[in-house]
């Protein structure tokens, strides 16, 4: 692929050759947002792993711009179960060299140390456990001095705070959950800074960028879009997403969990040991 075009001009390629247009419409912001991250980080043929990639809106970007991007996904949302749309994302990844595998209970076919950078994006909130061990086994992909990167919805951004100050749940909409098909895969535990700052200590990994992000604000009106704008460049922790960096140590080992001899039932993180 071309490894001279700018993001903007890779977005508009990718967005004409798209299975799904009107998706990738509503998905513009984040997936600008995951570009320029992964372009602040990476130089263009890095080897790159979105897991859960989905329809592949962020990761076909990326490899127009001269990335070697592998994707891994169950398509098991309902919508990727409709007549065709499965294998409309295989095409389409397979039409621009992405190496597309599709993930069944949980087995990942990557050798160790393979990938620059793994990705996980509005993956996370859908986990109904704890993300330990499928966080664990990715970074077990990555390179030493590779990369990390993950982005979530904020918890706690100025839209959820309102609803919740009105009486308003926080939660997806009711009528979304009661009638959803079979086992529930929509968010399940949103995350905050903090939350994730965590996530990166236990898994023995060292922060390189921690922050709220814009991934929703085109679907707003105008004036809305520059109050909502104006509000998070002062509390930039109002924003609608969070995206964490972090970094493999070369002398990375998992970080083990030990039973609190204090409480008998919490669980707490220690190093293990030389």
């Amino acid at each position: 692929m071309d490894k001279m075009l700018s993001v903007a001009e890779a977005i508009s390629r990718v967005e004409e050759e798209f299975p799904f247009p009107g998706l990738f419409s509503r998905r513009r912001q984040s997936v600008e947002q995951v570009v320029r991250t992964v372009r602040r980080f990476a130089k263009p043929s890095t080897r790159i792993l979105d897991f859960g990639a989905g329809s592949c809106d962020k990761v076909s970007v990326l490899q127009t711009l001269g990335y070697q991007c592998s994707a891994c996904d169950d398509l098991n949302d309902p919508w990727h179960r409709q007549a065709g749309v499965a294998d409309k994302i295989k095409h389409f990844a397979k039409k621009l060299g992405i190496d597309y595998v599709l993930v069944e209970g949980g087995e990942l076919p990557f050798e160790p140390e393979t990938f620059d950078i793994v990705m996980m994006h509005d993956v996370i909130e859908h986990l109904h456990d704890s993300p330990r061990e499928i966080v664990l086994r990715l970074v077990n992909l990555v390179k030493p001095n590779g990369l990390i990167f993950v982005t979530v919805p904020n918890a706690v951004n100025i839209k959820k705070r309102i609803r919740v100050l009105s009486g308003r749940t926080n939660y997806p909409p009711y009528d979304q959950f009661y009638w959803w098909p079979g086992a529930w895969r929509g968010h399940v535990r949103e995350y905050v800074l903090d939350d994730l700052r965590q996530l990166a200590l236990y898994q023995g990994l060292e922060l390189v960028d921690l922050r709220g992000c814009h991934h929703m604000t085109n679907c707003l009106p105008a004036l809305t879009r520059f109050l909502y704008s104006l509000a998070t460049s002062v509390f930039p922790n109002w924003r609608d997403s969070l995206s964490l960096v972090a970094r493999k140590p070369r002398n990375w080992e998992p970080v083990a969990a030990s039973k609190s001899h204090e409480s008998g039932v919490d669980w707490v993180p220690y190093q293990k040991s030389e």
